[in-house]
């Protein structure tokens, strides 16, 4: 028997990268699942987003395991879409007892630089509560919300040599910082129900995000274009363990003990998958 098993979860940003190995990990252990995805490029974002076809790939690994699978395109920024591809999964599931807020941008160098925040605040902020909140009115005692922040989110931000000129960045660590608060607080009102609510902060994960030009060029501003294989070896500087980034397997692994029985009475974490990389910030900085 799985450790999810006759359970569903609702995921979003399941096309690809974290999302998709979410998804196939906990079907892998009995989870059916309601895999959403924007399936669609937002301007700011430098780098290209998910295609139908990626959702679809996911919806075929997750059959392969046995579990069954309802997707959805729906943009996280809006409310109205999520709740009504929950719906679509509700009908064809009956109920959901996980939800997986996995959905998220990296704005680097994003242009125009504001609306490059707004829309990484929108989507990263303003999407994870969306997802959590239109699922919420059907969660019962037992249920679990996962929400993926940043192990950016728990490192200072405002020690910055050059204030206002990257939005879109700034936007990304503000945004997972903003979250993990409001699933910290929601915690809270939620435990006297039953239900849990956590947040895991994965390092670099290797993502179509991370390997991106405009991430490249966040770790190497020192040059004009810089490549995959400049930026490694600086990956590699934030963890205090000798990897580079980790792999969406081990975030996934984590938000499977998170939804599973193993964990139930774990709420409030603020979990970090980071290879120490906020041990080494933190002994620099303290």
């Amino acid at each position: 028997m799985g450790r999810v098993e006759g359970k569903v979860a609702f995921i979003t940003g399941a096309a690809r990268g974290q999302g998709r190995s979410h998804a196939v990990r906990l079907a892998e252990e009995g989870a059916d699942i309601i895999a959403v995805d924007i399936c669609a490029d937002i301007e700011t974002i430098g780098y290209s987003m998910a295609k139908p076809e990626d959702l679809e790939e996911t919806a075929k690994l997750v059959e392969k395991t046995g579990r069954g699978v309802y997707t959805a395109q729906a943009d996280v920024r809006n409310a109205d879409q999520l709740r009504t591809a929950l719906e679509g999964g509700l009908k064809e599931f009956g109920k959901v007892d996980i939800v997986v807020a996995q959905a998220g941008v990296a704005g680097m160098k994003g242009q125009p630089p504001l609306q490059a925040w707004t829309d990484v605040m929108n989507t990263n902020l303003v999407g994870t509560m969306n997802a959590i909140q239109v699922a919420l009115p059907h969660l019962k005692e037992g249920a679990s919300i996962i929400a993926t922040a940043s192990a950016a989110a728990l490192m200072d931000a405002h020690q910055k040599p050059n204030p206002g000129a990257d939005p879109g960045g700034m936007a990304y660590m503000s945004s997972k910082r903003l979250l993990a608060q409001y699933v910290h607080d929601l915690a809270t009102e939620l435990a006297v129900r039953g239900i849990r609510a956590n947040v895991i902060h994965p390092t670099n994960c290797n993502t179509d995000m991370l390997q991106s030009e405009p991430m490249y060029r966040s770790f190497r501003p020192d040059l004009e274009n810089p490549t995959r294989a400049d930026a490694e070896p600086v990956f590699g500087v934030q963890q205090a363990m000798k990897v580079n980034y980790i792999e969406p397997e081990d975030i996934s692994n984590a938000v499977l003990w998170l939804a599973s029985e193993e964990a139930r009475y774990v709420t409030g974490m603020q979990l970090r998958v980071d290879a120490g990389g906020y041990l080494k910030w933190y002994d620099y900085h303290v």
